[in-house]
């Protein structure tokens, strides 16, 4: 959520918006339950020699300081130079600045100005839905990745869960309709479009780029549908074990708000 489509600048104009939402309730669960299963699938592999990491449209750069806390070589990428001083500054208060790397310029180009095959892991979190070219980007995130070892995090939002936040959330019978056939839908947030993705068109996407899914998570399955008496912030742990073990879960992927994807890839015969 830190890229645009043509001709908009939403992430520019106002990036503390994005930074502030992350620090809410459902913004630390998107974030923080994304950090845990990325954190839990890289397990086997942070070993002696560190990780080398891009962070593709990185926002206020939290997860990549988390990862270059983890003791991994960190890129931070955006379009948005209002993004990037705040994952600078956030990086000095982490004490992490001498790990990380910042580059700005568009996803789609990212080879212009990063060499091939030079990262173990790339972040593509809420990049898909605000890029022209979904798998543009994808294409070029692969040129990046190392060997077929490497691994791809992607997370986009879910139709489904469109669906189910107008009818269960908003009581909006008829907004519900409408998303079950919605490629599109105005982001709360500022306003703007964003795309949606099944967890079919996800994975034609995925593997029309030359990417084997690893793993599948369901991100925000069922905290945004709690009643209203129940304190997000206060039942905030129990919330977040919940949702860890509800997105484990393969039936509750195709219904989260969020599909979260874990990738390597395809290796040609």
């Amino acid at each position: 959520m830190k890229t645009a489509l043509k001709g908009e600048n939403r992430f520019e104009k106002d990036a503390r918006r994005y930074a502030d939402y992350l620090q809410t309730a459902e913004g630390r669960l998107r974030a923080e339950l994304t950090f845990a299963n990325l954190q839990e699938f890289l397990r086997p592999r942070m070993g002696v020699n560190p990780l080398c990491v891009l962070d593709l449209g990185c926002g206020p750069g939290g997860a990549g300081i988390r990862l270059a806390q983890l003791g991994m070589k960190v890129t931070l990428f955006d379009s948005s130079p209002a993004m990037l001083d705040l994952a600078k500054k956030a990086m000095s208060d982490a004490g992490v600045s001498d790990g990380i790397t910042l580059k700005r310029g568009e996803a789609a180009q990212l080879t212009e100005v990063i060499p091939a095959k030079s990262f173990d892991v790339i972040l593509c979190h809420n990049v898909l839905e605000y890029v022209d070219s979904p798998s543009q980007v994808l294409s070029v995130a692969v040129r990046l990745l190392r060997d077929a070892s490497s691994t791809l995090s992607v997370l986009v939002r879910n139709q489904a869960g469109e669906v189910l936040k107008a009818a269960v959330q908003a009581g909006d019978l008829e907004a519900a309709e409408q998303n079950l056939d919605a490629e599109w839908v105005t982001e709360s947030l500022y306003g703007g479009k964003a795309r949606l993705f099944t967890p079919n068109t996800l994975q034609s996407k995925l593997q029309a780029a030359s990417l084997r899914i690893s793993a599948r998570r369901g991100v925000r399955v069922a905290s945004d549908y709690l009643p209203a008496d129940i304190s997000r912030s206060t039942n905030y742990e129990r919330i977040f074990s919940l949702e860890r073990k509800l997105g484990m879960r393969e039936e509750f992927f195709g219904v989260a708000r969020y599909l979260h994807c874990l990738c390597s890839p395809a290796v040609r015969s």
